[in-house]
């Protein structure tokens, strides 16, 4: 690891401050779960570290008429006992029970856990995020893609965004605050993702020199039936092959809207809107469930060896809507 400067400000403003109009000049600090393994591991470089465990306000979740707030540095533990997240939404406390770490739990921040990076082995091996040899070909369609994209995956970005945070926050229509040199502003969690078209671009609409504060969760998103059904290869620590986060507005037994949004299959969270619409005027049953489950995974273009995570994705819907509605035994219990 080469060598680098440690700053721990008091204040947003001092932080931001410290970093720089580029990614090497310095990065954001907090839990540096992931952070440190990718400076050991020599896939990014930094000049500083921008430690903002220490700034007031970063670490509280608090509740406002707006909705719900979480400070980018609350803790994956802080928040998942947290009693109104815990009583209002559930599909937070499934994807975070999902990191099977206590370790985690308790030094991971949920600015971290929205913000991580790629586990594509490509990246990690230091071949860039898009993975081109020196040809500009991608090494993921001529190599090992079982665990890559089957959405969105036309251009040169084949890895998947490794957050199931992400799709759990758009299902629930939340915000997230940003700032920097400029000022704050506010982006929609489905427009803070995005799909990088060259190497040197990121997967996160944030600037170098800015920092994730805060993320909402509007007010409207109470009262909705939440769950995330999420796949995974084992029982202990490992990212998911394919996540399903769902969010039901019901009227008795009916669904009056749904939201439903695919985790681990493009480069982005992938919105299943079609799904959704269907499912307005219906009830959730099995049936209903797995024909939503067919509609979400419509469009899917799996690369050479991945094929078989279109299946995983149509039953994490199905199995995702059966839990939101309360039928969580069936869920587990049922056929695919």
């Amino acid at each position: 690891m080469d060598a680098f400067e440690y700053a721990k400000p008091s204040s947003l403003k001092e932080a931001i401050g410290l970093l720089g109009s580029a990614w090497d000049d310095a990065s954001v600090f907090a839990g540096g779960t992931d952070l440190i393994s990718l400076l050991k591991d020599d896939v990014v470089d930094t000049k500083r570290l921008v430690n903002i465990k220490g700034i007031a306000g970063l670490n509280r979740v608090h509740e406002s008429p707006e909705g719900v707030h979480i400070g980018a540095a609350v803790t994956v533990e802080e928040l998942i006992s947290n009693r109104t997240i815990r009583e209002q939404f559930p599909a937070i406390v499934d994807a975070a029970e999902g990191i099977r770490s206590p370790q985690l739990h308790n030094m991971s921040t949920v600015g971290g856990w929205l913000c991580q990076r790629p586990r594509c082995w490509y990246y990690r091996n230091r071949f860039g995020l898009l993975a081109l040899d020196k040809n500009g070909q991608s090494l993921v369609a001529q190599g090992d893609n079982r665990y890559h994209a089957i959405f969105a995956n036309s251009g040169p970005a084949k890895f998947i965004s490794p957050s199931s945070f992400g799709p759990v926050l758009i299902a629930l229509g939340g915000e997230i605050r940003i700032e920097g040199p400029k000022g704050a502003r506010n982006v929609a969690a489905g427009d803070f993702f995005v799909i990088p078209q060259k190497e040197g671009e990121r997967e996160h609409a944030i600037a170098p020199n800015e920092i994730v504060t805060e993320i909402t969760i509007p007010a409207a998103s109470r009262g909705t039936r939440n769950a995330l059904y999420e796949v995974r290869p084992k029982e202990g620590l490992d990212w998911p092959i394919t996540t399903a986060a769902v969010a039901l507005r019901m009227r008795g037994d009916t669904v009056e809207s749904a939201r439903i949004v695919l985790g681990h299959v493009a480069p982005k969270p992938w919105p299943a809107e079609d799904a959704a619409k269907w499912l307005a005027g219906k009830t959730i049953n099995e049936e209903n469930a797995a024909r939503a489950g067919d509609a979400a995974v419509q469009g899917a273009t799996p690369l050479s060896r991945n094929a078989y995570k279109v299946q995983l994705a149509r039953v994490s819907v199905k199995r995702a809507l059966l839990a939101a509605a309360g039928q969580h035994a069936v869920a587990m219990k049922g056929g695919a």
